[in-house]
């Protein structure tokens, strides 16, 4: 068995009950969506997905004392709010895949999409407003915000090359990591931890978070379209320049002879079409290789895990805490 299926079914064991609860919750939601949206909803829900969102919630929750249907209403809100983003980012991007089925806009068309996006970000907040805890409320509030930040900075920035790990880091958070982040800190809230607590699970939360999206950074280079569900170097084609690849540029950028201009011409001509016409895949891959990039990239997801790591130090010892440290592990070891 591979090292990330091991630590998979150590984690999601623990709350098993508590995620099938939360299954349970999305699909009540999808059922009394009218017909469209319900459509949509319920073809998002079965193309599965890790559900690492709400497991990490539940987590966080058990780690801060707490067990109880407050923390499924907000496992099923985390994800339905991941839902939604995916749907938008898909119409955005034009992407034609998802987990290794045609994507909702493929299917329903980008109108329709939309709008059952929308219905799933307003459906999540009305199930969370029935907590009647600002709190929460502030959270969501705030990581929804950070997130539609994300999509519009990341527009601005399509197609450039200038970009440096301090512009991919921020645009990191804002997509992916402010989420995880939101989910470990309504843990805490939910169990009523002072704010030191807080603030390390939601330290936690933003360091797993980063790792999560530098992984998926470095699998659009490494892994096959199989193991990812869409095609490889997808980033790229739809005109986004990642952390390895920037990573790549730099070494490139620093290095004597004519392979610098080489290289940096490779992805300025994919830039240019849009795909890969007048470019190889293999070219691209080659680069982020040679110049050490993958290394680099690889490195910086485990100091992100070993801070994420760090953070739990102050949670009293369970099994959620062994759980919630077994997490990044699993994110690390991940192959789509």
């Amino acid at each position: 068995m591979a090292f990330a299926v091991q630590i998979a079914k150590g984690i999601f064991d623990l709350v098993r009950d508590d995620l099938a609860l939360v299954e349970q919750e999305i699909a009540a939601q999808n059922s009394a969506a009218i017909e469209p949206v319900a459509e949509i909803a319920g073809y998002l829900r079965e193309g599965g997905g890790k559900r690492l969102r709400p497991a990490l919630l539940l987590l966080a929750a058990g780690a801060a004392e707490y067990r109880g249907p407050s923390a499924i209403r907000m496992g099923a809100v985390v994800e339905m709010i991941h839902s939604a983003t995916l749907v938008h980012d898909d119409v955005i991007d034009g992407a034609q895949t998802r987990r290794g089925r045609p994507s909702t806009n493929a299917r329903w068309g980008n109108h329709m999409s939309v709008l059952a996006g929308d219905w799933l970000y307003m459906q999540s907040f009305e199930i969370a407003l029935r907590e009647r805890n600002f709190a929460i409320l502030d959270i969501l509030i705030g990581l929804t915000q950070n997130m539609v930040e994300g999509e519009l900075l990341q527009l601005t920035r399509l197609g450039r090359m200038d970009l440096t790990e301090a512009d991919a880091t921020a645009l990191a958070y804002r997509k992916t990591a402010c989420l995880f982040s939101g989910c470990a800190r309504l843990g805490a809230v939910l169990g009523k931890q002072p704010k030191d607590i807080e603030e390390a699970l939601a330290g936690y939360g933003r360091n797993a978070g980063l790792a999560f999206q530098l992984v998926d950074d470095l699998l659009d280079f490494t892994a096959s379209p199989e193991q990812l569900g869409k095609p490889v170097l997808s980033d790229l084609k739809e005109g986004k320049v990642t952390l390895p690849l920037i990573f790549a540029l730099e070494a490139e950028a620093n290095s004597n002879g004519h392979s610098s201009a080489e290289g940096r011409q490779l992805v300025a001509k994919v830039l240019e079409e849009r795909g890969f016409l007048s470019v190889r895949p293999e070219q691209i891959t080659k680069l982020v290789k040679e110049t050490g990039a993958l290394t680099r990239a690889s490195n910086l997801a485990r100091d992100y895990v070993s801070h994420a790591k760090a953070c739990l130090e102050e949670l009293p010892e369970s099994e959620y805490r062994r759980a919630l440290l077994a997490v990044p592990d699993f994110i690390l070891d991940r192959k789509n």
